[in-house]
């Protein structure tokens, strides 16, 4: 379709190899109320080998979105990507979301509206599990849900005003170059710092795909560090997620306890299996909650440990001891 002259909102996605879910999302896209001349979309394909590119070709040629694409030949992660993206919208409102997401078809629309009642803010959006996914739930599988304002501020589903972005410098693609995870986080604290405010919007929905990612996938997500440098910035987000402002879960306090009972020595040992059990009980309530039962016990713990790992390294990048 024909560029809209002054887009009210730009939708920006940074994609790589997922063209199937891509689909998806342009799809819901063209089924919004808010009318196809309000708002454009920038889709930065970074690095896909997939059939992402042979998708963007055909939905350009439909002509049923304002669209653009940015192609990278080499990945640069999604913190580039994003930036790229809102650098290349013409209009003054951002909304980001990502390429395993599908709007509801009044997304933009509520979004807007959000945008107008608080002029000036990050507007966070509802996201929920896609209900035609929900099968495949289970301890390998990965999906997000927020609810309620949510201080990792996921671009799955937000709204930037286009001079909050200038003024905070975007996302900071150097601490974040090549990763996934983080950036998102460590923007919106950098403009809440510079006295933004933020406000969530219930009626913007969007719905995430649930992932499934297999034992190894997860594993790598465990691994991501770059998810916990936002919280060794910002003192605000760090104390009202992490526990005691050190503990990024409740269960890694009670996993250090367990390691700690193990490692006492001689007479000591007695209280190995007191100072356990909480993280016992833990491992089997997750197993009971996510599929596998006491089975699972064993590779919960790895993951444990991986995400405890990445805490640290995470925390020593950011120079903040954390757990």
């Amino acid at each position: 379709m024909p560029a809209a002259s002054s887009p009210e909102v730009a939708v920006v996605v940074s994609t790589r190899n997922r063209a199937a879910q891509l689909r998806e999302l342009l799809d819901g896209l063209a089924a919004q109320t808010l009318g196809p001349d309000r708002f454009e979309v920038i889709v930065v394909n970074d690095g896909s080998t997939d059939d992402t590119a042979a998708i963007l070709d055909g939905e350009a040629a439909r002509e049923r979105l304002d669209l653009r694409v940015v192609t990278r030949e080499a990945s640069g992660g999604a913190a580039l990507g994003r930036e790229i993206g809102w650098l290349q919208a013409r209009a003054e409102l951002i909304a980001f979301t990502d390429d395993d997401c599908v709007p509801d078809s009044r997304w933009l629309e509520a979004g807007l509206a959000a945008c107008h009642a608080s002029p000036g803010a990050i507007i966070q959006g509802c996201t929920l599990p896609r209900p035609d996914e929900i099968h495949r739930s289970g301890p390998f599988s990965r999906t997000i849900e927020v609810r309620g304002l949510d201080h990792a501020f996921q671009t799955t589903n937000i709204f930037y005003p286009r001079p909050l972005l200038v003024r905070v410098g975007g996302f900071d693609t150097e601490a974040y170059a090549g990763a996934v995870g983080g950036e998102d986080t460590d923007l919106a604290w950098r403009a809440l710092e510079a006295g933004a405010q933020a406000v969530f919007a219930p009626e913007a929905l969007v719905h995430h795909a649930v992932n499934v990612l297999g034992p190894i996938g997860l594993l790598r997500v465990a691994a991501r560090w770059t998810a916990v440098l936002p919280y060794a910035r910002h003192a605000e987000i760090r104390r009202r997620d992490y526990l005691f402002g050190l503990f990024r879960k409740r269960t890694h306090l009670w996993l250090m306890l367990a390691l700690a009972g193990g490692a006492l020595p001689g007479r000591w040992r007695v209280l190995a299996i007191p100072l356990a059990v909480p993280y016992l009980r833990a491992l089997r309530a997750r197993g009971l909650l996510e599929g596998g039962g006491p089975a699972m016990g064993p590779y919960f713990l790895l993951h444990d440990l991986v995400e405890v790992y990445a805490t640290v390294q995470g925390g020593l990048r950011g120079r903040r001891l954390m757990l």
